[in-house]
């Protein structure tokens, strides 16, 4: 009896404060990329559960994928003690604040958790909150993975250049710079797109760094550009000399198409009405 009291208790601070208790598994279709098979999803907890270190892919803006991670955190807590998440949301600017809330319970937090964090405004908090509250409250880390702002104005200006054959290649250099230009719709004048690719493949190092010196099992949540096998961090992990090789998880709506060459597996899930974000850009 003393038990289950104990019990509640935890659900109803845990309600109170607003950190999630529990996620339906939400639904999708997964791809093991090697082989093709179809896997339910208590099947990839099994194969991700025995990982050091998983990277997760997201579509910043989908809701999904965010139901996704979070459901994850929560099914491998089942299987094994988490050591680590990071994210590519928080900075090192932020990692004071997030040690002195974790050092407190939950139900102690500030009203205004975003302010506390000084969460940047252009992650958006309904998406995120749930995972921020949910990792605060576990006995691991949540580490930050991405660069500050003064350190990007200084990569902009002038960045030195990368170690390792692997993430300086044409082949990893090429895409990424075609990405750039797309993702800033063709927009972006051609003179700034190198100092663009040196801030992206050295977000890229920061996050393998942190992701090579946080506690195992270490899970990163990151854009899928930054995710990738072939272009993102785990070239980096590679070019670092980190044994055995991340694995990763990318998701994606159903339609897209995602290559065995830039994940392990990929979880799909609904289309989403698309968001026109250059359509703001060029007016």
């Amino acid at each position: 009896m003393g038990r289950i009291l104990i019990v509640l208790c935890l659900l109803l601070v845990a309600c109170q404060s607003g950190v999630p208790t529990g996620v339906g598994q939400p639904a999708g279709e997964i791809v093991d990329l090697r082989s093709g098979q179809a896997l339910t999803a208590q099947a990839l907890v099994e194969r991700l559960a025995g990982a050091p270190r998983v990277i997760v892919g997201e579509q910043h803006d989908n809701p999904d994928h965010h139901q996704v991670q979070l459901w994850l955190l929560q099914a491998l807590a089942q299987r094994r003690v988490q050591g680590s998440l990071l994210l590519e949301m928080l900075t090192p600017q932020q990692q004071a604040a997030v040690d002195q809330l974790r050092a407190r319970s939950p139900g102690q937090w500030p009203a205004d958790l975003p302010a506390a964090l000084a969460w940047q405004p252009g992650w958006d908090w309904n998406l995120y909150g749930p995972i921020v509250r949910y990792a605060l409250a576990q006995p691991y880390p949540l580490l930050a993975a991405n660069l500050d702002g003064p350190e990007v104005r200084r990569l902009y200006k002038e960045a030195p250049t990368l170690s390792g054959g692997r993430s300086t290649a044409e082949a990893v250099k090429a895409p990424l710079l075609a990405q750039i230009a797309q993702s800033h719709c063709g927009l972006l004048p051609e003179s700034q797109m190198p100092a663009m690719l040196a801030v992206q493949q050295h977000r890229d190092r920061r996050m393998a760094e942190r992701l090579m010196t946080a506690p195992t099992p270490a899970m990163l949540f990151a854009g899928g550009y930054h995710a990738r096998l072939d272009l993102g961090v785990p070239v980096h992990l590679e070019d670092l000399g980190a044994r055995p090789p991340a694995v990763v998880l990318m998701l994606a709506e159903k339609g897209e198409s995602v290559a065995a060459a830039s994940a392990d597996y990929v979880w799909y899930t609904a289309v989403r009405p698309v968001q026109d974000y250059c359509a703001s850009m060029r007016q």
